[in-house]
């Protein structure tokens, strides 16, 4: 059975409860910002490709109200296996933000350390429905409700900085405070996205144009496989090395700007692996592109097929899928009303996508769980709207 997603405002009630007991009063400033799914251009995005993410219901949210103390305290309601309260001193010239031992707060002290201004002591408590470690991007979730939360307890205009800039400053917290040289994408999509549309991004310039998803006749499906292989926090960077020295030896400023043709024709210049990581990102660059105009077409059939031959290459070229991910893709695809399915987000555990008939939900989630050999989790998504304010 597919799980139940919060509503936005029992997150809401709990946050403000949790915030008056820990602090004495209540919040009077509240935003949120979505996780998402990416369902097609996976690891392209720090080449330079094109991605095409939705935003989904499940959202971090993020309470507050500003003090005179000159602190900034910070407590979190997610099972962070650690200190889930934090509290340090507003950054100066003399004494900046510096990544900290406690990981998950290193996203909140990163964005405020790349926050474009000033920044006023406050309290603040954090909730989220996003699963965490399930690949479809809690941090980046996190990091744009902290910002949003910001230009709210700092009066802040919606149109004082650009949603590019907001997105890139973001991403320069992943890269400097938690030292993921991952891209854009997940912070772009958290603040941008729109309801009822997924959004095709061209990681290099930022161009990006929403495609429309109103078929109700087509579900999300979203399964979490439960695992996630600590290989993940050696494997990833080392892929994103791995795709620079591609781009070094073939001369080239990214993946991006390999042709499969060039790439066949200097196929010689590598070794097998790298060939393999280059040969994934180029043909996922162009699955991309296609799944996007068949998905805007309405043919879920063609986007279906692309899905199966992206998971199939990250299975097989970029080598980041597991043996859980496989058996869910798998299973998923033995049945009547599926279009495509594949691995989502960085890999080694994390989530699967899955485009389903809504007529064959209930029984494709059956047979799912029952040929799954551990335990699963299912939420039916749809596409949502990105970071916004929420009124008290």
């Amino acid at each position: 059975m597919a799980c139940r997603i919060p509503d936005i405002s029992e997150l809401l009630q709990t946050a403000k409860e949790k915030f008056k007991f820990k602090f004495g009063s209540l919040p009077n400033k509240a935003s949120c910002a979505p996780g998402r799914v990416n369902l097609i251009g996976e690891h392209t995005d720090y080449n330079d490709g094109f991605v095409l993410p939705m935003a989904l219901q499940m959202v971090t949210l993020a309470v507050g109200k500003t003090t005179d103390s000159g602190l900034c305290r910070v407590l979190t309601l997610a099972d962070v296996g650690e200190d889930n309260y934090v509290e340090f001193s507003l950054p100066t010239e003399e004494n900046p933000l510096i990544p900290r031992q406690l990981h998950w707060a290193n996203y909140v002290t990163g964005v405020i350390a790349h926050y474009f201004g000033p920044v006023v002591s406050f309290d603040a408590v954090i909730i989220s429905s996003v699963p965490f470690g399930g690949g479809v991007s809690s941090s980046a979730s996190l990091q744009v409700a902290i910002y949003t939360l910001l230009d709210e307890l700092n009066n802040v205009k919606d149109n004082k900085v650009s949603k590019d800039e907001k997105a890139r400053r973001c991403m320069e917290t992943e890269h400097e405070f938690i030292g993921l040289m991952d891209g854009i994408m997940d912070q772009f999509i958290s603040l941008t996205a729109k309801e009822d549309h997924a959004l095709l991004l061209d990681c290099r310039s930022l161009e990006n144009k929403n495609i429309p998803m109103f078929d109700d006749s087509m579900v999300v499906l979203l399964i979490n496989s439960n695992v996630s292989h600590e290989l993940i926090r050696t494997e990833y960077p080392k892929r994103t090395r791995q795709c620079k020295e591609v781009a070094a030896i073939l001369g080239v400023n990214s993946l991006r700007d390999l042709t499969l043709k060039t790439l066949e024709d200097r196929k010689n210049l590598l070794d097998n692996v790298l060939y393999k990581r280059a040969h994934h990102v180029v043909t996922e660059i162009e699955r991309t592109t296609k799944a996007a105009e068949a998905l805007k077409n309405t043919d879920f059939v063609t986007f279906g097929r692309l899905m199966v031959d992206s998971h199939i290459s990250l299975r097989d070229d970029y080598e980041v899928s597991c043996d859980e991910l496989d058996e869910l893709v798998e299973a998923a695809l033995e049945m009547d009303g599926v279009y495509g399915s594949r691995m989502t987000g960085g890999g080694f555990g994390g989530c699967t996508v899955t485009l389903v008939k809504r007529y064959n939900i209930e029984s494709v989630i059956h047979h799912i769980e029952t040929k799954y050999s551990k335990s699963a989790t299912f939420y039916v998504c749809k596409p949502s709207d990105g970071a916004r304010k929420i009124d008290m």
